[in-house]
């Protein structure tokens, strides 16, 4: 019979893959021995692979260059990063090493900015793409950003106060885009997204506020929308809403040259995942050609703002499983040596899924198991998916320590799970490494950032303040 861990893999998914594979019965990732890893650091550990980053960067970029030649399309391809994926400057340094842009989402974003100008990581020909709801210190933050001549500081404007605020701090003529507050999803709570103008104010907005205002200079149309990339009907349709939008706009605003798509390219969450990226950008760019063609309007430079793509699968977290809980005749629970709510805090905040295997003893028989995470607190779990509960893994056997990864978890966790602050029930932050390889592939790891210690926690919570 096949009862092995490895029988299971195989008869479920095409394995090995471009970046799992196995040596005897421990996994690699990216060709890293993962228990060298576990020897060397110890769990739990977080760690990220940089050149992953350059990797996605690369691929999209080759995509939106192929897509362009085949449809004709002449316009430029920007690609941006948007950083409330990963504020970390490991993250900057790798992803400006590829001639990108940034996306910024609030204040201290332009902080961060003015730091990377100053360190020469990025310089004044890079477009800076200011969203979010603006308020007075990041009116302030993006006005000094352009008085000190960052001429492709680019606010989008989400609100209609917006434009008085940022006229009054900034000197001189200023570029500025719009955004289209998309319909969402009919699952949704609501039918309009918070964020940005509606299709139909759009054009009269322009008209009344812009037009003939000699200070501003309308340069982008900013398009998202929550559910990302997806090829459904929902999608198609609120891009073809946009484009119109669009093409209406540019008839009235000759300045108007730039489309931005957003993000929400999705990134692996299984070893089955599928997504053809190329055909989905070759449909977004045709149906974007073919109206502005029949609209006799220039084609649009295209700008996008991709994070969990960015960054999404450099990520991954390794934990030990510590013991084995027999609930009833039917449940066991395997526990981590860490917290999902904590590390992971997606998995419980929005179901989200990531792939997670085992890191070694994929030759021994397997059982279906629960996961559980180490605090008090019934939600500190993990479902395999979001409607079912079954996870199967080596057999445990105290023995034999079982380690096990999850992967592609490199967007938003770290600032989501509060990095560097207090975590439920107190559990301790990982140790965090960094892996690189250089020029002749060699891999490099250094440590981030050391596991937290009850000094730590005591620092935050005010315990050794002098009375």
């Amino acid at each position: 019979m096949n009862t092995k861990y490895s029988d299971l893999i195989n008869q479920t998914y095409y394995f090995p893959q471009e970046e799992f594979k196995l040596n005897k019965d421990n996994l690699h990732f990216h060709n890293i021995d993962l228990m060298k890893l576990v020897e060397t650091y110890g769990t739990p550990l977080k760690f990220t692979y940089l050149p992953q980053i350059s990797n996605n960067i690369s691929k999209a970029k080759s995509w939106f260059r192929k897509s362009m030649e085949k449809n004709k399309y002449e316009a430029k391809y920007y690609y941006c990063y948007c950083t409330k994926s990963s504020h970390f400057e490991y993250i900057m340094n790798e992803a400006f090493k590829n001639n990108i842009h940034i996306e910024t989402s609030s204040a201290f974003d332009i902080n961060i900015v003015e730091n990377l100008l100053d360190k020469g990581k990025i310089n004044k020909s890079t477009y800076i793409i200011c969203n979010g709801f603006k308020r007075d210190q990041y009116i302030d933050n993006i006005a000094r950003l352009v008085n000190n001549g960052h001429k492709n500081t680019i606010p989008i404007i989400d609100n209609y106060e917006e434009l008085d605020l940022l006229q009054s701090q900034i000197k001189g003529k200023f570029k500025i885009g719009i955004r289209i507050a998309a319909e969402e999803e009919p699952k949704f709570e609501f039918y309009t997204s918070r964020l940005g103008i509606g299709y139909k104010n759009i054009v009269p907005f322009y008209k009344k506020e812009i037009k003939e205002n000699k200070k501003l200079e309308l340069k982008m149309l900013h398009f998202f929308i929550n559910t990302g990339i997806n090829d459904n009907a929902y999608y198609w349709n609120e891009l073809v809403k946009c484009i119109k939008v669009y093409v209406a706009l540019k008839k009235e605003c000759p300045s108007l040259d730039g489309l931005n798509i957003g993000g929400g390219f999705p990134i692996k969450n299984s070893l089955a995942f599928e997504y053809d990226y190329q055909y989905m950008i070759d449909e977004i760019i045709n149906q974007i050609k073919i109206a502005c063609d029949e609209a006799e309007v220039d084609v649009p430079n295209i700008f996008t703002e991709f994070g969990s793509f960015t960054v999404g699968e450099s990520g991954g977290a390794i934990y030990q499983i510590l013991y084995q809980k027999q609930q009833n005749d039917r449940e066991k629970w395997n526990m981590i040596d860490s917290s999902f709510i904590t590390t992971l805090p997606d998995t419980w905040a929005i179901n989200k899924r990531f792939i997670m295997l085992a890191i070694n003893r994929w030759n021994d028989t397997y059982e279906r198991v629960l996961l559980g995470g180490m605090t008090c607190d019934s939600d500190d779990y993990y479902n395999s998916e979001q409607n079912m509960n079954a996870i199967y893994l080596p057999k445990y056997n105290k023995e034999k320590p079982l380690y096990i990864g999850f992967f592609n978890t490199g967007a938003y966790q770290e600032t989501i799970g509060g990095y560097g602050g207090l975590h439920h029930c107190l559990i301790p932050e990982p140790k965090h490494i960094l892996i690189d390889r250089d020029e002749n592939g060699i891999l490099a790891t250094e440590v981030f950032s050391e596991q937290q210690t009850a000094e730590d926690v005591l620092k935050i919570l005010g315990y050794n303040k002098k009375q």
